[in-house]
């Protein structure tokens, strides 16, 4: 699974919420006018979102909620609301048939899936570490 343009679209979203809520009703359409991503598409985002008990959703013009604190939500909470079902999770993918009578295709894998397994740990080390909270904390207060 590549990570998707819905994974930062995710955060952006939560993000609005808790910026906007006190003043607006954060529904779908408000958060696609930030977004700059079609208001179906954010929908599916928030239900995403929702299923993983991230943010609570009122239908029609109710908007959108944080059903945890920022603080408590890790971009890596994000990146798993996003790619849940997803039946392969890897952030790099294989080309499907490398030639096994070749002496690079047939070894490929096994010089190459320890360094991109590195690589995906270290990523989802790093969005674990990073909270919703601490994003808002380098948004100008406007």
């Amino acid at each position: 699974m590549r990570i998707s343009v819905r994974f930062t679209a995710a955060i952006h979203t939560i993000l609005c919420i808790e910026y906007f809520e006190s003043d607006y009703r954060v529904t779908s359409d408000f958060i696609s006018a930030s977004t700059g991503v079609n208001a179906v598409i954010i929908r599916k985002i928030l239900l995403q979102l929702q299923k993983a008990g991230l943010v609570q959703t009122s239908a029609g013009v109710g908007g959108s909620h944080l059903a945890k604190s920022a603080d408590e939500i890790t971009l890596l909470a994000i990146y798993n609301a996003i790619n849940e079902g997803e039946e392969e999770r890897e952030v790099f993918n294989f080309h499907p048939k490398p030639n096994g009578n070749c002496p690079v295709g047939k070894n490929i894998h096994a010089v190459l899936d320890p360094v991109l397994e590195s690589a995906q740990k270290a990523m989802e080390a790093e969005l674990e570490k990073t909270t919703i909270a601490d994003l808002l904390a380098k948004l100008p207060q406007e």
